[in-house]
């Protein structure tokens, strides 16, 4: 306690941001972290890396870069206002948008609900051979039970120690499986797309960006009691925020990252085409050998139900907060948000025959929201009489816009390909 007493004195601990006090503030951003290293990404990487080698690994990149700034934008709005993004929509915009954001936003809490379920039941089924219907329903149950008597400080260590599990096995694997890390490096930062990548690279951005993770974002924050009384307290933990979700989305990258090249050192480049989530197990074992199925299902169940309990709390702060009702996890409105997005998830499993292309799909759903998520969240942040001097500046709306665009023009695109048309 001496030595921490004594660097808290010293100018390096009261000026520099990168500090002891930081690590009191980690945590937010690595419990949204989790909810883009989920079943859904795995489909999709899976499918991304098997598909098409390297080539859509930009989408990785673009989409990480993208997050960074727009959680950010996110958390920026909780800490200045006090206010998460659903109860500021609920204050600033008509009943008509707020129709039109609060229930698209409901709509993909549930899609994510219903990847994350179903990837922790997957899991389940893999390591005890349940059928996988009772795995749905235990699965369910064991992460509505930790949603409703967890907190979000609490909820927060088992999260990180999860995404820690996962990305430890992916990361290693690198090392094993020998791609090639000149093709991977191109891929990673030269864009290149065309017809047959759209859905896939869709679904990608979806995973990554996910708008019910923008919404919760800046209530978790709150939950953290991030309150300055001082114009320079609240920049100070304005830089904290930034650094926690830089670390935790660079994490991130990393690992869906990760997830892409091995992929396509394990299946395209043997030509193997993955038809199966349970297939997917055929990239760890580079890693495990023949332990790498039962690594496989205790990393799905791992994720599926961490990031399961990120949709959940999702639900509730967006059905609440567009409401006008207290976001406490122990009040009943709360508890009714949650039962809304994850019961029709799990009735919505029961009627995918294709549970790989069920996964791909629930995240392509994202990524149609996305822009609904975006557009408010521009015309809040720039808005000097939501955030007063606060308010974004110049390169702040552009990057915003540049980020509201390249979305609209990639739904497009996919829309587009719906038709038939190829580019």
């Amino acid at each position: 306690m001496k030595i921490l007493e004594t660097l808290k004195k010293s100018p390096f601990f009261g000026r520099f941001p990168f500090n002891i006090e930081l690590l009191r503030y980690l945590g937010p951003g690595f419990l949204v972290t989790v909810g883009f290293i989920d079943p859904g990404n795995w489909a999709v990487n899976i499918a991304g890396g098997s598909e098409f080698n390297y080539s859509l690994l930009w989408v990785i990149t673009l989409s990480t870069l993208m997050l960074i700034f727009l959680q950010h934008m996110s958390a920026h709005l909780g800490i200045v206002t006090g206010n998460c993004l659903a109860e500021s929509c609920r204050q600033w915009f008509p009943r008509w948008a707020n129709w039109l954001f609060g229930g698209s936003i409901v709509l993909a809490c549930v899609a994510t609900a219903l990847a994350e379920f179903l990837g922790a039941a997957i899991g389940l089924t893999i390591l005890l051979g349940l059928p996988l219907v009772v795995s749905v329903l235990i699965s369910a149950a064991v992460i509505l039970t930790l949603v409703t008597v967890q907190k979000y400080d609490s909820i927060e260590h088992l999260i990180i120690a999860f995404v820690s599990i996962i990305g430890f096995c992916y990361l290693l694997e690198l090392f094993l499986v020998k791609p090639d890390w000149a093709a991977a490096l191109e891929a990673s930062v030269v864009p290149r797309l065309n017809s047959s990548q759209i859905f896939i690279a869709m679904g990608m951005l979806g995973a990554v960006v996910m708008p019910h993770n923008l919404y919760l974002h800046s209530e978790v924050i709150q939950k953290r009691n991030w309150s300055a009384s001082t114009n320079e307290r609240k920049r100070q933990l304005l830089r904290y925020e930034f650094l926690d979700t830089l670390l935790a989305m660079g994490a991130g990258w990393a690992i869906n990252s990760a997830m892409v090249i091995v992929a396509a050192a394990v299946f395209f480049r043997h030509g193997v085409l993955v038809t199966d989530v349970a297939q997917a197990s055929e990239t760890l074992k580079p890693l495990a050998g023949d332990l790498a199925r039962l690594l496989f299902a205790v990393a799905l169940v791992c994720a599926g139900v961490s990031s399961s309990i990120t949709a959940c709390l999702a639900g509730g702060t967006v059905f609440t907060g567009f409401l006008g009702k207290e976001i406490d996890p122990q009040k009943t409105w709360f508890r009714l948000g949650v039962l809304v997005t994850a019961v029709p998830a799990v009735l919505l499993i029961f009627f995918i025959s294709d549970a790989y292309t069920g996964l791909i799909w629930s995240q392509v759903v994202l990524s149609v929201q996305l822009p609904l998520t975006i557009v408010p969240l521009i015309i809040l942040t720039r808005s000097r009489k939501v955030m007063g001097e606060y308010a974004n500046g110049r390169f702040e709306n552009l990057f915003m816009y540049l980020c509201a665009g390249i979305v609209i023009v990639l739904n497009a695109l996919l829309l587009l390909s719906f038709f038939g048309v190829k580019f």
